[in-house]
């Protein structure tokens, strides 16, 4: 099972980016799927999540009205759909997979993939 983040990139604020998580060897439909990032020197925090049952969950505040978390089926991915970009956005964001309910957690997921980095500055 591999999970892989894409899409990220330097943006200037107030900019939008979508970023994808596809899976090879795991339909994602079916299971949860958790976005995370990670500043320097912060710990990584849950951003979003999609449960099995197409419950959405954002856990920061901060990302509410701004991102939305997708599922694009036919694709075997789901989106991230970040607008209004900040430079507190700046991180690098990770997406995971878990069956069922979503989890706040990174620990709670047992597939990761590896990160894509997301840059908001002028």
């Amino acid at each position: 099972v591999q999970l892989q983040a894409s899409g990220g990139g330097l943006v200037q604020p107030g900019g939008s980016l979508r970023l994808s998580c596809a899976a090879s060897g795991l339909i994602l439909n079916n299971r949860a799927i958790g976005w995370f990032r990670q500043a320097p020197g912060k710990e990584r925090q849950g951003v979003a999540c999609i449960g099995s049952s197409d419950e959405i969950l954002y856990y920061e505040d901060s990302v509410k009205g701004r991102f939305t978390i997708s599922r694009d089926n036919a694709k075997n991915t789901v989106l991230l759909q970040m607008n209004s970009l900040e430079p507190e956005d700046t991180a690098k964001y990770y997406c995971a997979a878990r069956s069922f309910r979503c989890s706040s957690s990174w620990w709670g997921f047992p597939s990761k993939g590896q990160g894509t980095q997301v840059t908001v500055s002028s």
